[in-house]
């Protein structure tokens, strides 16, 4: 493990943090956001939709039970840069293969520790403050808001997380064949789908109708990921040939995707939602707890014109969690319903199992 050095946040609005860490990638700058959760930071790391993004976990202790090699979601890692409280370095887990400190060193991610999380925390929250940048302490303020202000945001992202080539996993005596969008896949999904009794085909975001249909599934799951579902213009196309053709399943920017193909608009959220979030089911009014990740949320008055209805909302904000439609047999929902990390309260995939059935 390499030497600890003296490091700083610096917020866009020129707000300065001062602490130390591991100097991987350094200087870096992007959209900073909070994760709440406080067990999964080795899903967080490697989850595509946290791409470009420093993530600052509000626990104050990461990384006591290490870094275990069958436990990543992608072969990618998200976020360029990670801000904790404190770093443990003598993890106890009798599967740990390295430690947390020792895997953002091979991957070249920063980590900062020592700095106030809860008051960047109530920042981030105020919803002011999307940009921010980890540098060394010699760094000048106005030096890291000019490497700041030059790190724009890219207009695809998803080009640099989706697959390049499609790919297959199988299961033995399979029921179903799913077509997976890979937008910025996590592999806990096709597990989950896997063991459910799907065999799985993973093709890239920018792949045509033809290409998938070629593939003759029996559903169509469109992933999670990152950044601006608006801009994603060509998945949205391909979205609107496939409906009423085939089931579908939208999972966080996914959710997005397929509600503007119905004619929905998307909002940029405040400050996003990271980590688990109580969600309310709309049908029987029960309230279950559920790991997100997304910065943009479907307007609940542009669902008026469409035929999608909501099936979830977020207990705190009101923010439209979930949407189904029937007639088509589309269920979207926008946290994660397989639990990588998080629990397993809301599983939606036994929904898209009887639509493909039906």
């Amino acid at each position: 493990m390499k030497d600890r050095v003296e490091m700083k946040l610096v917020l866009e609005d020129g707000r300065e943090f001062s602490g130390f860490g591991y100097g991987a990638g350094l200087p870096v700058a992007g959209e900073i956001v909070f994760n709440t959760s406080m067990v999964g930071y080795q899903e967080i790391l490697s989850d595509p939709a946290y791409s470009g993004q420093i993530v600052l976990m509000t626990y104050p202790l990461i990384g006591q039970y290490g870094i275990t090699d069958e436990d990543y979601e992608s072969r990618m890692r998200g976020p360029v840069a990670l801000v904790v409280r404190e770093c443990c370095g003598t993890p106890s887990n009798f599967r740990y293969t390295k430690t947390l400190s020792e895997d953002l060193e091979d991957h070249g991610v920063a980590c900062l520790e020592g700095v106030d999380t809860r008051m960047i925390t109530r920042i981030i929250r105020e919803g002011k403050v999307r940009r921010a940048a980890i540098v060394s302490e010699d760094t000048t303020v106005q030096e890291a808001l000019e490497l700041i202000k030059g790190k724009s945001g890219d207009d695809n992202p998803v080009a640099g997380v989706s697959c390049r080539k499609r790919w297959f996993s199988r299961t033995p005596q399979h029921s179903y064949d799913v077509v997976v969008i890979d937008c910025g896949l996590k592999h806990s999904i096709v597990s989950v789908l896997n063991n459910l009794g799907c065999n799985v085909t993973v093709v890239p975001f920018d792949s045509s109708s033809e290409d998938i249909l070629a593939f003759n599934p029996d559903g169509i799951l469109v992933s999670g990921g990152p950044g601006d579902p608006a801009k994603l213009n060509s998945v949205i196309k391909v979205i609107d040939s496939l409906k009423s053709r085939l089931p579908i399943f939208g999972i966080g920017l996914g959710c997005c995707l397929v509600a503007i193909s119905y004619g929905a608009t998307v909002e940029r959220m405040k400050c996003g939602h990271h980590g688990g979030h109580p969600v309310r089911n709309m049908a029987d009014g029960k309230i279950y707890t559920a790991e997100h990740n997304h910065d943009y949320a479907v307007n609940a008055e542009s669902l008026k014109s469409t035929p999608l209805e909501i099936t979830y909302k977020d207990v705190a904000d009101g923010t439209v969690e979930g949407l189904e439609c029937v007639r088509d047999k589309v269920s979207l929902v926008q946290f994660y319903p397989e639990g990588g990390p998080g629990p397993r309260e809301t599983s939606y995939f036994e929904r898209f199992i009887k639509m493909m059935e039906d």
